[in-house]
């Protein structure tokens, strides 16, 4: 029973993992780009290419395992 709920909620932590890379990207980095000023510029990169990948890739990652059954535990 446990193990079938890790694994539907490896789906739920995939669609967070997107859901947050898309929230990060279009609500904090672009703005930042496109506001002009210099000082937004590094918080926007920072944002883009640092934390962007680390959030994204992690929340996919562990839900790409939760899926296939990594953390199943027997029965």
């Amino acid at each position: 029973m446990l193990n079938r709920l890790r694994r539907i909620l490896g789906i739920g932590w995939i669609v967070i993992g997107i859901l947050s890379g898309y929230y990060l990207l279009m609500s904090q980095a672009i703005p930042k780009f496109q506001s002009g000023q210099a000082a937004d510029k590094i918080p926007a990169l920072i944002y883009a290419f640092i934390l962007l990948p680390l959030i994204v890739g992690s929340f996919l990652l562990f839900g790409y395992y939760a899926l296939k059954g990594e953390y199943d535990q027997p029965e």
